[in-house]
């Protein structure tokens, strides 16, 4: 398929279960999504995975200009908006990983983990990104084909990469050169400190390009984040390492969606951020023998087990609430999720949105209540914060 993103047509493949979560997988430099074929295949089994041809790459447009990281992280986003996706896990390779961090960095509730192939946090030295970009522009692809190809795989002979060559000849000279001068002024300092979404890293044992040395340093950079190193693999393991990198990132998928191992701290903490530390203690100091039970077992199911799910962002999570609570006539769940909305980020406007919904599909009735009480509520909010 096709979107038009900035007046750019941007191809664009969506496969898998539509209602399951979202994988983005983004390619390297003078490739296109293709790359990604046989993880794409196998990870499409259980969740929707979307994969884009950069801008200027494969069959999007082409940008004459020098590229930024911003930009291809806004191209990436305007590809989820076109879909309708709020969140997606972000898969990238080589370039498309400095892409997924800028991502997460950018707006990090759109960007519930990260899956980072032979990638850096920079990529020295400028100059050799400069040299490259003359070379393309003066002699086309072909002026750089053979050292690069050198550098993506070990055996130049397979069928795979003779594949990658081809998808590197048939790149748009304009399109590498735009994308090289985002590598060339991509810099680590404006991402340290940004990225804490749950992450794995994974580089090919003999990757030149981005050596496993640069792999370490942006696994240290990022709380939590996890190495593998693929043996025998090089900058581009997708083909030449299919088998072991459909397990990496198979593996990375399952750990971020598993249940937290201890529901109930996990729940008492979501419960805290969303409901207010406030509420939490006097609910705490109120329950008896009467609802401890089930206090403990709502804040381990609910709050542990659905509310701290990666699959919607938590201001979603709050939106729903609210329509549920105000379709069905729980008033005191209704204005209690409402204050909470100053924790969940949730506005008036898109409130007022959520009661014309449940006017449609629930009722006059049930919607006109609501939003009495929703003004009342609101307005205590209101006074309580001068």
């Amino acid at each position: 398929m096709f979107v038009s993103i900035g007046g750019l047509p941007f191809h664009l493949r969506d496969e898998g279960p539509r209602h399951a979560p979202v994988v983005l997988m983004l390619h390297s430099l003078g490739t296109a999504f293709a790359v990604w074929e046989p993880q794409a295949a196998a990870l499409a089994r259980r969740f929707r995975v979307l994969r884009m041809d950069l801008r200027g790459h494969g069959l999007s447009g082409v940008s004459e200009d020098e590229g930024s990281m911003a930009r291809f992280a806004a191209d990436a986003f305007a590809a989820l908006d076109a879909l309708g996706i709020q969140a997606a896990h972000v898969a990238g390779l080589s370039i498309g990983g400095r892409i997924a961090l800028e991502m997460a960095a950018t707006a990090p509730d759109r960007v519930p983990s990260l899956m980072l192939c032979d990638t850096a946090l920079e990529f020295p030295p400028p100059e050799g990104w400069q040299q490259r970009m003359e070379a393309v522009r003066a002699g086309g692809m072909a002026a750089i084909a053979d050292a690069v190809l050198a550098r993506w795989v070990r055996d130049a002979s397979l069928p795979s990469s003779q594949g990658l060559l081809r998808m590197l000849l048939t790149t748009p000279p304009a399109g590498y050169a735009s994308a090289a001068a985002a590598l060339r002024d991509a810099r680590a300092a404006p991402l340290l400190g940004r990225i804490a979404c749950p992450t794995s890293v994974i580089v090919g044992e003999h990757d030149p390009a981005t050596p496993p040395a640069w792999a370490e340093a942006l696994r240290d950079a990022i709380p939590g984040a996890t190495l593998t190193v693929i043996p025998g693999a090089s900058h581009i393991p997708t083909f030449e390492a299919a088998d072991a990198l459909t397990a990496a990132l198979s593996a990375h998928m399952a750990r971020v969606l598993a249940p937290p191992a201890d529901a109930y701290a996990a729940g008492m903490a979501v419960r805290k951020a969303v409901l207010g530390e406030a509420h939490v203690a006097r609910a705490e100091a109120a329950k008896g023998p009467l609802d401890s039970a089930f206090q403990e077992w709502i804040t381990r199911n609910v709050w542990g087990g659905i509310w701290t799910r990666p699959g919607l962002p938590r201001h979603t999570r709050s939106l729903i609430t609210l329509a549920m609570m105000a379709a069905l006539g729980r008033h005191e769940e209704f204005m209690l999720h409402l204050r909470a909305t100053r924790n969940t980020g949730v506005t008036p406007e898109e409130i007022a949105e959520v009661l014309l919904q449940v006017g449609a599909y629930a009722g006059v009735p049930a919607a006109n209540h609501a939003l009495k009480l929703a003004k009342q509520t609101l307005k205590e909010m209101e006074e309580e914060g001068r």
